[in-house]
């Protein structure tokens, strides 16, 4: 067996399971894990990348070194040429191995507003709605303000998820605290609370100055006591280093997997159910070689048709994002330089010592909910102010930065809509990805909003003392006035912040594709349980969420078969 191919818990010979689990990310951990906690039950988890057992992946910085290329841990994937973005294609990271995009991402913690989740259910997902789901987020988490108790009505004490403040917060995040609430956005401490709007520290899914991904928080578990794998659960067994080719079907019913592992072809039987969670890209794309989707589609690839399912593939969604920054002298700040190399040798050894210092910043420690609008009802744009001087970090194209800060602008809820198709019947190759960027007016309105407001808090004392150099002086006029220079600005450096969703959404029009337990329309034995679930973006960072789906469901399948 090849070291990327591992295999924990039931015996190899063993491949027939109650449940597979495609997918080993922030929603296949967290659903393959709740379902063997009893222990008459088998799960096959399987997971195309690695294990997560690598400091790229357990220290916080390592991001600087996953994200931007692709690698063992990334899939790395490009959309087709975008006509909002000046004929740009769009970079999208996804993790890849144990522990999916919860051990390549920010590890920034938001659940989104508690209306996102309301409108779910007015749109035919009964049972989605704020007061539904809550109790899922509390179950998964394990808070640093309220661990070891039960009695927080937002937050969970006990969950296996640890959610922290940032350790070691930068004291340019701090200004940027004080320089928004200059600009007149509300202190806020709590996202996750009773209000969402105002400005504050993130908290991030890390323990002591590390890295909690699923993986860590669904399988590996805090102790040998809790590990769900490693023996741990006798009926858990984790393949690593195994491509899902294709879903296997008797008639209308998902019966197995077929899949390939160090080279060899197999297949998997499932007594009960196959889950998919391979994320808004990948799970469609599944979904599609297996013969689910627009009939049409699948004749033109030569798969036949098992059920006609045009959702598939269909109202792609993505936060897209723009970035302005400002260069400053000071090794307080991330960059390359030779004091700055001096200062993150002292900071590796603080880090070893001692898990606190810059080692362990998610770089975008601070940010801010804002409505654009006084009439909107709730916020319109989200702020990520990151401690380094970020750009297009496409790979190939990343130039190495002066020491400097940026503050990012995303629209919260797009009204742009785009899709996801098949480039060959095999999940091998890339899907061809198409979010179709500010196809929607709507949405470019929201990104001058935003730039403008980021330049506003720039411009305040809490941030302007420090000096530096501004890199958009002049660039939009007088006054930042000029909305044509903006918008050409957005259309020529904006890009995704990696929070795409929707590709199978859940509904009961005809566009759905999940019913709202999560299960396949028109056929059986089969559900999809990850982001491409969701059918509108929430407000806010999505890994979150994808948890708190992938809890709410476990539940639902354990009670189909009580």
């Amino acid at each position: 067996m090849s070291k990327t191919a591992q295999h924990t818990g039931a015996p190899l010979a063993t491949m027939e399971f109650d449940y597979i689990v495609i997918g080993a990310g922030s929603a296949g951990c967290t659903v393959a894990s709740r379902l063997t906690e009893d222990p008459s039950v088998t799960v096959a988890l399987l997971e195309a990348g690695p294990h997560d057992h690598h400091y790229s992946v357990w220290t916080p910085i390592g991001l600087a070194g996953t994200v931007p290329k692709a690698g063992p841990r990334n899939y790395a994937y490009y959309t087709e040429p975008q006509p909002g973005l000046d004929g740009r294609g769009s970079y999208q990271p996804r993790g890849k191995g144990l522990g999916g995009s919860s051990s390549i991402n920010a590890m920034i913690y938001i659940r989104g507003h508690c209306s996102d989740y309301d409108h779910w259910a007015a749109l035919g997902c009964h049972g989605w709605a704020y007061d539904d789901v809550l109790p899922y987020f509390r179950r998964s988490e394990r808070n640093q303000r309220t661990e070891g108790r039960d009695d927080d009505p937002w937050h969970g004490g006990d969950g296996p998820l640890h959610v922290s403040d940032v350790r070691s917060p930068n004291p340019f995040s701090q200004r940027f605290v004080k320089a928004a609430v200059q600009a007149g956005v509300p202190l806020n401490d709590d996202f996750n609370g009773k209000e969402q709007k105002g400005v504050g520290l993130y908290q991030v899914t890390q323990r002591n100055g590390e890295r909690w991904n699923t993986a860590r928080a669904y399988l590996h578990g805090g102790n040998a006591q809790d590990s769900a794998m490693n023996g741990g659960r006798k009926g858990l067994a984790v393949f690593t280093g195994t491509q899902a080719l294709r879903v296997v079907f008797e008639g209308k019913r998902a019966v197995g997997v077929s899949a390939v592992r160090a080279g060899e072809k197999m297949t998997l039987r499932a007594r009960r159910e196959v889950i998919v969670s391979g994320g808004a890209f990948n799970s469609p794309q599944l979904l599609l070689a297996s013969g689910i989707g627009p009939s049409e589609q699948l004749r033109s690839q030569g798969i036949a048709v098992v059920h006609d399912l045009p959702g598939v593939g269909e109202n792609l969604q993505d936060h897209l994002d723009v970035i302005i920054t400002k260069t400053v002298n000071t090794t307080d700040l991330f960059g390359y330089s030779l004091p700055g190399f001096a200062r993150m040798l002292r900071e590796m050894v603080r880090y070893r010592r001692d898990r606190t210092g810059m080692f362990t910043s998610n770089f975008a420690e601070a940010g801010a909910f804002v409505k654009t609008k006084p009439d909107l009802a709730v916020p319109d744009v989200q702020l990520h102010f990151a401690t380094a001087v970020l750009g297009n970090i496409s790979p190939g194209k990343r130039a190495k930065p002066k020491h400097g800060y940026s503050c990012h602008a995303c629209v919260l809820r797009p009204k742009s809509r785009g899709f996801v198709r098949l480039r060959s019947p095999d999940t091998r190759e890339m899907p061809v990805i198409d979010p179709r960027f500010l196809s929607a007016e709507e949405d470019m309105e929201g990104m001058v909003a935003g730039v403008r407001l980021m330049r506003k808090i720039f411009a305040q004392p809490a941030l302007a003392v420090m000096g530096g150099v501004d890199l958009q002086a002049g660039v939009f006029g007088p006054n930042d006035s000029n909305d044509e220079a903006i918008r050409q600005f957005v259309r020529s450096i904006a890009d995704s912040i990696y929070h795409p969703i929707g590709t199978c959404k859940m509904g009961t029009d005809n566009m759905a594709v999940v019913d709202p337990s999560l299960r396949v329309h028109g056929v059986q034995g089969l559900r999809v349980v990850d982001a491409s679930v969701m059918p509108t973006l929430v407000g806010g960072n999505t890994n979150a969420p994808t948890i708190m789906i992938a809890e709410k469901v476990a539940d639902m399948i354990r009670a189909d078969y009580w």
